[in-house]
């Protein structure tokens, strides 16, 4: 690899964080619009685990993905804004 790539490499690994979204999912009617999304954030996912809380008729998946902070934000606040939905991120660098 040459020098300029490599700096190229390390500015742009610099902007990626490992994060995970919790999602919690009350109104099944919305699980749709949570898939359609995270399809579209495919390519940061790493994996994604979901649990059906059947008792509490509650929905839960965790996400855990790697890319830059303004993808993170812009995944989890799309999943926000979809009524019946709750979603946090949680950071580290990586």
């Amino acid at each position: 690899m040459l020098q300029k790539d490599m700096v190229i490499d390390m500015a742009e690994n610099k902007e990626q964080k490992a994060a995970i979204i919790g999602i919690f999912i009350k109104d099944f009617d919305a699980v749709p619009k949570v898939n359609d999304i995270l399809h579209d954030f495919a390519d940061d996912i790493i994996g994604r685990i979901g649990i059906p809380y059947r008792a509490k008729e509650l929905h839960v998946i965790s996400i855990i993905l790697s890319t830059t902070p303004d993808r993170i934000s812009a995944l989890s606040g799309q999943l926000g804004r979809i009524e019946g939905v709750t979603a946090k991120a949680m950071q580290a660098n990586l």
